[in-house]
């Protein structure tokens, strides 16, 4: 029984010294070894390696592409306008011996140096900008200059700077609601501007149709005269036509008509001689 328990402890703590003894380096990983302090090894690839316990000790970085949102900043434009700048960076320790040399490991000092760095450097590109190149026309060209001077410096801390994006370009409240009040100002004279074009178009517009409305009435009332007279003249021709074909008879028609109009009412009176032409067809019943 003691034979077993003592063969437990041992291997208990032969198992303490190969784990105190050893250590992985993942692939997402790079690793530092120090020996009493002093750094001896950096340069690991993935894999298991041995150190010696209390004597060395080994510190550990992510390899990895990571990002950094910066806080928005305030810059000046080339006309001295002020934008406020949102911006994120990616970067990637690729360097560890550098990096725990220049910020002794701590990732939060190099974030921030790393902000500092890039700012400094989005406050010249912005400054020789102005705001239109600065909002739109120029941005990319500003975020790869900024990329690549800023990751000149950044190398120095052993870090990769992959990229900085700009996210968003706003103007302060103050200078965003005179803009608003300008643009709105600038919209109401433009649809101005529409509204008074519009309406001398539709002026023309009706212009023209009242224009083509008489013309149209007037060629109307022509061709309805000409054809009206050339009813007359034929009607008239008719007549005449009619008339030459028998002159007593078209008298004795005209007159049964002048008859009809003349006694249409039984009040009407008439004071005529009764030698009168007008009553030759009451007198000649032999007439033909």
């Amino acid at each position: 029984m003691n034979s077993l328990r003592f063969s437990l402890v041992v291997l208990v703590l032969a198992g303490a010294v190969v784990s105190m003894s050893t250590f992985i380096v993942h692939e997402r990983e790079l690793a530092i070894k120090f020996k009493l302090g002093e750094i001896v090894e950096s340069d690991y690839d993935p894999g298991i390696y041995f150190q010696i316990p209390i004597i060395n000790n080994v510190r550990k970085f992510d390899s990895r592409i990571l990002t950094m949102d910066t806080p928005s900043e305030r810059f000046l434009t080339a006309e001295k306008k002020n934008v406020i700048v949102n911006s994120f960076v990616k970067w990637q320790i690729t360097n560890p011996k550098t990096f725990y040399t220049a910020t002794a490991g701590d990732e939060r000092q190099a974030i921030a140096r790393m902000v500092s760095i890039i700012n400094n450097e989005l406050k010249g590109q912005i400054a020789s900008k102005t705001m239109r190149e600065v909002i739109s026309g120029e941005r990319a060209t500003i975020m790869q200059q900024v990329t690549d001077n800023a990751g000149v410096k950044i190398q120095d801390l052993g870090i990769q700077l992959i990229d900085v994006r700009i996210k968003k370009v706003e103007l302060p409240e103050e200078v965003s609601n005179t803009v608003y009040r300008r643009m709105a100002t600038e919209r109401q004279t433009v649809a101005r501007e529409f509204r008074s074009r519009g309406e001398e178009k539709a002026k023309q517009i009706r212009a023209n149709a009242d224009r083509q409305r008489e013309e149209i009435l007037a060629e109307a009332y022509r061709k309805s005269e000409e054809i009206r007279g050339e009813g007359d003249a034929l009607s008239a021709k008719t007549y005449a036509d009619s008339f030459n074909q028998d002159k007593d008879f078209y008298s004795f028609y005209r007159s049964l008509k002048a008859y009809e109009t003349s006694f249409g009412n039984s009040g009407d009176i008439i004071v005529l001689s009764p030698e009168s032409d007008f009553f030759k067809f009451f007198k000649d019943s032999g007439s033909r």
